[in-house]
């Protein structure tokens, strides 16, 4: 009895079946359409023309809001990367388990699945070239950004150390992308407290060095050294990779590209929440009776950790930006600091739990929850406006410890300032959550002289929420007094409360009327 054995093709053999089925499957209309490439062309190239080029030229014809000259470079390059290639780091590796450079069309993934071919033929070539794009828009962006905050490349002196450590940190950010998608959970924590670890030894012992001499290229040896360590580790796992998980995360990354591209990039977004787990029965006293609106807050916090835990962090360190933004001067870095810490604020205060989700529920779906008005915003609001709130000011309290006493007469103005930018991120999170579906007046063309710009309106429509808050914060900077910049903050938290209930379909009569019956 003879017994057969499948033998692996040899490696020309692979590579060309694999690009047979791959041109195969883009004849079948998997291949982008002149069309497809044309509309995000034409939005580039209106996003370069009216902002991208001012700003650069603004940028070309004034000094940098942050000045790297007026510091040592070399001295306080290597902890700084250090600090840059870990959060590059930890990103890639947790934007990899999400949606990694390995997530391909589910149809074409089922048909080289269902070959012969091992992982590593058709995976390797699709994560090289992936690999590749995210490593060159990475140094772009790192260095478009540097061009444009700093005066790092104004010099041949730091220009040529910066360009080394931005390709370093592209590399990075490339090579943990893939490597948060391949290997497992443990290997992941294990990776970042190494990276985290060698971090600190990097920059303590950079710190002992005399004069801080040769600093600048121990800082651009640091990510190429983290590059190489993780980048072959990750594609030697490409053969024993999960390919049922990995078909999982195509067909969710399909169906959340096709919601994306029809206009409802909420619902795409709501395919990556995490379901809630456990302390189901937390939500209900032993008598039978369910708890407070804070204590179920924080019961519903707790049964979504990952998301807790990250507006825990994001709370605090916002509202420190926040903090240390509105106490300068309201010019130049401090306007940053103050537009970082609102943003900050506003990505934690939609973590910190489901309860504004259901609020949107109970306000759409009046017929089925009832229509008396009664406690429902001090149960729903509770506990993301306490949250938030506490979060923010113990940020804030702590940036005022170390940095007390703050600058004469801006004690009262400080407060006002924070307060009202915690307001305007209240309100601006409140329209976001309120949001449905797509209007379709916005797919309406809006003819200009320079075309048509009614996808800008569909882009604001999609981060309306981002858009408020920044607006709202260079409002509340233009404004000379801070009494009157809060003022501003409390009007346009209502115009978005206002807007974010006519959504949800409570018109002004009909929440009157609701009001009244309640």
């Amino acid at each position: 009895m003879t017994t057969t054995r499948p033998v692996a093709p040899p490696a020309s053999e692979a590579r060309a079946r694999v690009r047979a089925v791959t041109q195969r499957y883009a004849r079948r209309g998997g291949r982008a359409t002149v069309r497809g490439r044309a509309y995000p062309a034409y939005l580039v190239a209106l996003f370069t023309v009216f902002y991208l080029v001012p700003v650069v030229h603004a940028r070309s014809t004034s000094p940098a809001p942050f000045s790297v000259s007026s510091v040592d470079f070399s001295a306080g390059a290597a902890p700084l990367v250090c600090a840059l290639a870990v959060a590059v780091c930890w990103g890639g590796q947790l934007a990899g388990r999400f949606w990694g450079p390995l997530v391909v069309q589910p149809f074409l993934l089922h048909v080289l699945m269902s070959t012969d071919l091992s992982p590593a033929h058709y995976l390797g070539t699709i994560a090289r070239r992936r690999l590749a794009y995210a490593g060159t828009v990475t140094l772009l962006a790192v260095c478009s950004a540097a061009y444009l905050a700093t005066d790092l490349f104004d010099r041949t002196g730091t220009a040529l150390p910066g360009l080394a450590v931005t390709a370093g940190v592209s590399a990075v950010a490339a090579a943990a992308w893939l490597w948060g998608q391949v290997r497992a959970v443990r290997d992941n924590f294990l990776l970042a407290g190494a990276v985290g670890a060698s971090a600190l030894v990097v920059a303590a012992v950079s710190g002992t060095a005399p004069d801080g001499r040769y600093g600048h290229w121990l800082a651009a040896l640091v990510p190429a050294l983290l590059a190489a360590a993780i980048g072959p580790p990750a594609f030697r796992a490409l053969p024993s990779i999960d390919l049922a998980r990995l078909a999982r995360e195509s067909a969710r990354a399909s169906q959340a590209r096709a919601y994306a591209w029809t206009g409802t990039l909420h619902h795409a977004l709501d395919l990556y929440r995490p379901e809630p787990r456990g302390f189901a029965s937390a939500l209900i006293r032993t008598d039978g009776s369910l708890r407070g609106y804070l204590a179920q807050g924080v019961v519903r916090a707790l049964r979504t950790p990952g998301r807790a835990a990250a507006a825990v962090t994001l709370l605090p360190v916002g509202g420190a930006s926040l903090t240390q933004g509105a106490a300068g001067s309201g010019g130049g870095p401090e306007w940053w600091w103050w537009a970082a810490g609102s943003f900050g604020v506003y990505l934690g205060s939609g973590w910190v739990g489901e309860t504004w989700r259901g609020l949107r529920d109970e306000l759409t779906m009046a017929p089925l929850f009832g229509e008396r008005w009664g406690g429902l915003p001090a149960r729903a609001l509770a506990w993301p406006v306490a949250a938030v709130t506490a979060g923010s000011f113990l940020g804030g309290a702590l940036v005022a410890l170390f940095r007390w006493p703050l600058p004469a007469g801006r004690e009262g103005s400080t407060v006002l300032l924070v307060a009202g930018s915690v307001v305007l991120v209240l309100g601006a999170r409140f329209l976001r959550e309120m949001k449905l579906h797509l209007p379709l007046e916005l797919l309406l063309p809006v003819i200009t002289p320079f075309g048509d710009l009614s996808g800008l309106r569909v882009v604001a429509w999609q981060f309306d929420g981002i858009v408020v808050v920044l607006t709202g914060v260079a409002l509340m900077n233009a404004v000379p007094s801070a009494t009157g910049s809060a003022v501003l903050a409390v009007c346009l938290a209502a115009g978005c409360v206002g807007a974010g209930l006519r959504r949800t379909g409570w018109a002004h009569r009909g929440l009157l009327a609701r009001l009244r019956r309640g």
